[in-house]
């Protein structure tokens, strides 16, 4: 009689956890934990010095020769980019600032996608030895 039940309390188990993590990741969808910058005098004049050297490492991205390029093919102007830099607010700047150095100029790396053909390589010819599977190659 125990035997017959077990399966049920298994699938009535699981379908309960996954209703739950359900509405769970609904409730919590918005919640994001951060820091609350202070609004302490000194905490502003720190954000203002921040502000500048993130506007200074988003400038030098700016004037290097590929990104100056493509955004005169697109048309836009030294002048109208420093125009709308000037008009972000601090918090675009931080996150654009945040992000250039895992931005990749030119693309993806080719060693890395060199290295996982080979790790997958190495991992097939290891899977095939230890099966004892031989790959014959004939004309």
């Amino acid at each position: 009689m125990l035997t017959a039940i077990r399966p049920v309390l298994k699938k009535g188990l699981v379908i309960y956890l996954v209703i739950w993590v359900f509405l769970l990741g609904l409730l919590t969808s918005d919640g994001m934990a951060m820091l609350i910058p202070s609004m302490l005098p000194e905490a502003q004049g720190s954000s203002i010095i921040q502000r500048e050297s993130e506007l200074q490492k988003i400038q030098a991205l700016l004037e290097s020769k590929l990104v100056s390029q493509r955004l005169s093919d697109l048309g836009f102007t030294v002048q109208e980019v420093q125009e709308r830099l000037a008009q972000l607010p601090d918090e675009q700047i931080h996150q654009i600032a945040q992000h250039l150095d895992s931005l990749q100029t030119g693309g993806d790396s080719a060693l890395g996608i060199i290295i996982a053909l080979l790790v997958i390589a190495i991992l097939v010819v290891i899977l095939l030895h230890i099966t004892g599977h031989k790959i014959i190659v004939t004309k």
